[in-house]
């Protein structure tokens, strides 16, 4: 409804309702990205075009997620919100929560509502900002220029620094859990919910035994006999829970950092601006730590001097004081190994950044954690710029590709 207000000669001026025009402004945006769908062919368009076009139908997407969380929040009714938006219910909860938290991070805010961040994003940075208020700022910021799964391992680390001091290891402990369910393909699927120094080498050892199966599997087969992975790594925990599986890894299975401070205190607690984690998983409970460091050997860190992190030999074979000093990540946030080119955590594998058989030594400085996928890249990257000896067995069906018999990339 509109409404009057006096001008400067007393007579009544009609004043536009705000709720008028936005409804007005909105549907007019909808008739025009309705003509832009009725007039859309991709298959006509040009891949630069279509990448172009893909761009600004994302930046329509994102505008219209600012007033989805802000009405969100002003309706407080996920049902509603659920009904209106085609959502799940769980997601139009998290879409009222964003919009709650958006309402008190201006970084927040701002950037959803230029645009600038998807909603999905947004749900990211709100939860951190909601364990760490005032993350958000540092999040967008990585929003901007990092691909997502970087933006939620960040995010999801900044709430498991902020819960640490809030009895996390309780909480991780009774959150424990396991189930299982049936598909319509008759597969059986296996949920496993475990504390982080349970979850952690019961992970390493599935991986390193579904390399040892992959490598079997692959020697002698043919492109077209090769599977995914993650179907070997099936094999691999049903070979593990059945007790057939070797499963042992080339790599420290767990790692644990505890700063020298909580071990002093004796084991009690963690105080800000310090740690006890298993680095690139999470926080655990001191008391988990010091059991832990009974049953193992200790190694000391010290990152604000000369340390293992600055050991170097020019032998093939990593020393098992860099493979433990790599394992921690770069001081002094230590968040574990992750790809250095994409970000992942799934697959690492350590790549001499100097190639070996061009003289580059065993050191911290040059190795770089790489997944699978990166690794295999890098490797033929080398290869073809001469950096690496021809692949075992001669080249393979393109030049400059390495062979791959067993699985993995050659260790450059």
């Amino acid at each position: 409804m509109d409404r009057d207000h006096a001008d400067e000669g007393g007579e009544a001026v009609e004043e536009p309702d705000p709720l008028v025009q936005a409804i007005a402004l909105v549907e007019r945006a909808n008739e025009l990205v309705e003509k832009a769908n009725a007039d859309l062919e991709p298959e006509l368009l040009q891949r630069q075009r279509a990448r172009r076009l893909l761009e600004s139908y994302s930046r329509t997407r994102r505008l219209a997620d600012f007033g989805i969380a802000s009405l969100a929040r002003k309706l407080d009714d996920a049902a509603e919100v659920s009904r209106t938006t085609g959502t799940s219910l769980g997601g139009a909860r998290a879409v009222v929560e964003t919009g709650k938290t958006m309402a008190g991070a201006h970084d927040l805010g701002a950037a959803l509502q230029g645009g600038v961040i998807s909603l999905e994003q947004a749900g990211e940075i709100a939860r951190a900002e909601e364990s760490a208020p005032g993350v958000a700022a540092e999040l967008v910021a990585v929003a901007r220029e990092r691909p997502f799964h970087v933006l939620r391992e960040r995010a999801r680390k900044a709430r498991l620094e902020a819960e640490q001091h809030r009895d996390l290891g309780a909480r991780q402990r009774a959150a424990r859990s396991a189930r299982s369910w049936g598909d319509d393909l008759g597969m059986v699927h296996i949920h496993l919910a475990l504390e982080p120094h349970v979850g952690t080498p019961l992970v390493a050892r599935a991986e390193a035994e579904a390399e040892r199966i992959a490598k079997r599997a692959r020697t002698g087969s043919t492109d077209k006999d090769k599977e995914p992975f993650e179907r070997y790594l099936a094999d691999a925990y049903a070979s593990l829970v059945a007790g057939n599986g070797r499963g042992r890894a080339r790599r420290p299975e767990l790692v644990v950092l505890v700063s020298h401070e909580v071990a002093a205190r004796g084991w009690s607690d963690v105080r800000e601006e310090e740690v006890c984690k298993v680095p690139g998983v999470g926080p655990v409970p001191p008391r988990v730590a010091r059991e832990i460091a009974e049953n193992a050997f200790l190694s000391g860190v010290f990152y604000d001097g000369v340390d293992l992190r600055h050991f170097a030999r020019w032998s093939r074979g990593i020393p098992v004081e860099v493979a433990v000093a790599l394992e921690l990540g770069d001081p002094p946030e230590f968040d574990g190994v992750a790809c250095a080119t994409c970000g992942r955590r799934f697959r690492t594998e350590f790549d001499h950044h100097e190639p070996h058989a061009a003289g580059g030594p065993v050191s911290t400085t040059n190795i770089d954690p790489l997944c699978w996928t990166c690794h295999r890249d890098k490797t033929a990257r080398d290869r073809r710029a001469g950096r690496l000896g021809p692949p075992p067995g001669g080249r393979g069906k393109e030049a400059g590709t390495p062979k791959r018999g067993d699985g993995e990339p050659p260790e450059p």
